[in-house]
């Protein structure tokens, strides 16, 4: 079976790393091209990975033939006339979270991956791919805890990289956009069901950037979906110990916890300072396997001819839920999803 050729967009943190592990890591795929506005970073990338081809222009790298597949791992506000440009080229697309920043530009894309049925879309909501995380899906499709009743999610993010945060914030769509979008693609995929009822609460305890955008810089929110499964999410952007995710999952006969403590490894450090265990130092060291995993299952789509469980309608859906969350934030009540 031949090797998928994939153009990836977009080398900030994230995008950096997809490119290394299609490169590297991602069995049956080739990085045949980069492409960023910057160009001595895709110059220097390039080297370093020994990619083929170079561009500043997403549209050129679109056009190029020998490619097969685009990485979309741009910033939020350009995914949907991203993903657009390159089904109408003719390539399979991956697209990182979220699928855009508004939801009328989500439709958009939905409408881009219908035009195209022969080409494999997937979006990246890598939490799906996390070995800690599969194991516990597979343990709830099997009944093992029972009926869900509550999803617990927590998402921090270190002060250590906050100034790139700030930097980006403006542009993110909100903190419930752009650090809550996988809190609620787990309450989804874990209770089988859609919210039915959502209360955001909030505030701004640190950076006052977010008081201007109108937003919070920890933020929470409470869901009750339609089946009556219960959801609480906290996405904070001021953990000092580290990237700390973790999610609960409390059922009628058990519960699942996952990354209780957010640790790199099983090390204990005892000294006079007490025990402690080092934590991971940001999301990508976090995820890093994950991210790898998504790619790879990716690439398997488009040599085996199939669809990701992934799709552009959970893309939406999470986007419709995280834009509520922001509205019932922004007024102090509990709004049902649909008016």
């Amino acid at each position: 079976m031949k090797t998928v050729k994939i153009g990836s967009v977009g080398l900030g943190r994230l995008g950096y790393e997809h490119a290394k592990n299609i490169a590297t890591r991602v069995p049956g795929a080739e990085l045949t091209a980069i492409c960023d506005v910057a160009a001595d970073r895709v110059r220097e990338v390039a080297e370093e990975l020994g990619v083929k081809y170079q561009y500043t222009d997403f549209a050129e790298m679109c056009a190029n033939p020998e490619l097969d597949a685009i990485a979309i791992v741009s910033p939020s506000m350009f995914h949907g006339e991203q993903i657009k440009m390159a089904l109408d080229a003719g390539k399979h697309v991956f697209c990182d979270k979220p699928l855009d920043t508004t939801v009328e530009k989500c439709k958009l894309a939905e409408k881009a991956v219908e035009a195209h049925p022969d080409k494999v879309f997937m979006l990246g909501f890598m939490r799906r791919y996390d070995p800690s995380y599969v194991k516990a899906k597979a343990k709830l499709d099997n009944g093992d805890i029972g009926r869900v009743i509550l999803v617990r999610s927590y998402t921090q993010d270190p002060r250590t990289t906050i100034e790139g945060t700030l930097k980006f914030a403006p542009h993110s769509g909100g903190q419930f956009l752009d650090m809550c979008v996988h809190d609620i693609d787990l309450v989804r995929w874990f209770t089988g069901s859609e919210p039915k009822n959502v209360w955001g609460i909030g505030g701004v305890f640190e950076f006052e950037l977010y008081r201007e955008l109108n937003d919070g810089d920890n933020v929470a929110c409470m869901m009750q979906c339609e089946n009556e499964a219960m959801a609480f999410m906290f996405a904070g952007r001021a953990s000092a110990h580290g990237c700390n995710v973790e999610t609960e999952i409390v059922g009628t006969r058990g519960t699942l916890r996952i990354a209780s403590v957010g640790t790199d490894s099983m090390l204990e450090v005892m000294s006079k300072h007490g025990v402690c265990r080092e934590c991971y130092p940001d999301f990508l060291a976090r995820w890093h396997e994950a991210y790898t995993n998504e790619m790879i299952e990716f690439v398997s789509c488009i040599r085996e001819g199939r669809k990701p469980e992934v799709t552009v309608y959970d893309g939406t859906a999470v986007s419709e839920i995280a834009y509520r969350c922001k509205e019932s934030f922004e007024c102090g009540e509990m709004l049902p999803l649909r008016d």
